[in-house]
């Protein structure tokens, strides 16, 4: 059950039980789920829809295997900008298809990148292209453990 306080709306166990069950696996039917959670399967479809209402669960993703797919190389890309280059970088960011993750960040650099390519010279020339916003630093990912 969902919970008022301070008008904000809070998660309950059971909220954050389904949930958990929807992040490993977003197609897992009702009845499991109500199985996993001690509730019907109609219980937990209203559960998911009231998350979907209140804005929590946002949407479903689908996992793939990167070492079939053309891109199999996959590097993080630490962006580091002047101060009036930003929106035009996020935009650029944003619409590039290498780009599978962006997010802002404090700390060391502006912007944190996820890129995923097909081989160095395909990197290379989405880097060289980058540094029209800014510099970066890269660290290539050599092994996905989770």
């Amino acid at each position: 059950m969902i919970h008022e306080r301070n008008g904000t709306d809070m998660l309950d166990k059971t909220d954050h039980a389904i949930l958990a069950c929807l992040q490993s696996n977003a197609r897992m039917q009702m009845k499991e789920i109500g199985e996993r959670v001690h509730m019907t399967g109609q219980a937990v479809a209203n559960r998911i829809a009231r998350l979907e209402e209140l804005g929590v669960l946002l949407g479903y993703t689908v996992k793939l295997d990167d070492s079939k797919l053309e891109k199999p190389f996959e590097a993080m890309v630490t962006v580091f900008l002047p101060s009036n280059h930003h929106s035009a970088f996020r935009d650029w960011a944003v619409s590039e298809p290498a780009v599978t993750e962006l997010h802002r960040v404090t700390g060391e650099g502006c912007y944190w990148m996820k890129v995923r390519y097909g081989d160095p010279a395909g990197l290379s020339a989405f880097l060289e292209e980058m540094l029209r916003f800014g510099n970066y630093r890269i660290n290539n990912s050599i092994e996905k453990l989770k």
